[in-house]
């Protein structure tokens, strides 16, 4: 017999402008609807630290690609520990807005950054905590630059 697993913890990635933290807003407004516990979280921040992180991150600085891979990674284990963990142990459905396949993305392909070392750092950061269902939202880099007002791009973003 077969069971029906209901996924605790969903991600949604995909580059700037794609419509992930739109989905993931929507989801959030559904399972409110339907008072579903669930908790609606977003890399990097959310956390003290997180935003702090996230500050340093979105200023405009000369940061290597290695020391902004530890800043995302330590943003990620503060937000795991603090925010995920507890609430998915709490029986609270997570959604969070981009997760580890951003770190690979960014920084792996885009900073040029080993794998080893992001696959290394994801696994510390994460305590190994993978999620039960990831949306990739694909989109034309033409269209999701349309989305974006480039005017009000942080060093993240830009």
């Amino acid at each position: 017999m077969q069971t029906n697993v209901i996924p605790k913890f969903i991600v949604f990635e995909g580059i700037d402008g794609s419509g992930k933290s739109t989905q993931a807003k929507l989801l959030a407004n559904r399972l409110l609807k339907t008072k579903v516990s669930h908790i609606l979280k977003k890399e990097p921040g959310d956390t003290i630290i997180g935003e702090k992180i996230r500050k340093l991150l979105s200023d405009d600085s000369d940061m290597s690609p290695l020391t902004e891979l530890f800043l995302f990674s330590a943003a990620r284990k503060e937000l795991v520990d603090k925010e995920i963990i507890p609430a998915l142990e709490n029986e609270t459905l997570v959604i969070l807005d981009r997760y580890i396949y951003s770190t690979i993305a960014y920084q792996g392909y885009g900073r040029n950054i080993d794998f080893e070392y992001i696959h290394h750092l994801n696994k510390i950061a994460t305590s190994d905590l993978k999620p039960d269902i990831v949306f990739l939202l694909d989109i034309n880099p033409e269209v999701s630059s349309s989305r974006i007002d480039s005017k009000n791009l942080d060093r993240i973003e830009s």
